[in-house]
């Protein structure tokens, strides 16, 4: 998976299809990332000790495969590419913009 903790992405598919948002966490053993305010969920919480029990919206996890992430340059979606810098060391870039993602 291509996707890291804080790149802007764009759902394709699914309820949310066309919604832009951050990534807040990757789950890489399931293939999936979490998306604010993206695949939002009820949650019934119960009451314990000092709380009383509620409903709460949550994000829910959505398969990597349904988001692409945002072109820094030209803010449209794209693909992930590997390049490497000046250094040596290998780095993430756009295929459309060939634009390095930090």
């Amino acid at each position: 998976m291509n996707f890291k903790t804080g790149d802007k992405v764009v759902v394709i598919a699914g309820k949310d299809k066309g919604k832009e948002g951050k990534i807040v966490k990757t789950l890489k053993s399931e293939n999936k990332v979490i998306v604010e305010g993206i695949n939002m969920v009820k949650k019934h919480v119960k009451p314990n000790g000092n709380s009383t029990g509620s409903i709460i919206e949550m994000e829910a996890p959505i398969h990597a495969s349904n988001v692409m992430i945002l072109d820094p340059k030209t803010n449209k979606r794209t693909r992930i590419g590997h390049t490497t810098d000046k250094k040596g060391k290998k780095v993430r870039c756009t295929k459309k913009s060939n634009e390095i993602i930090g």
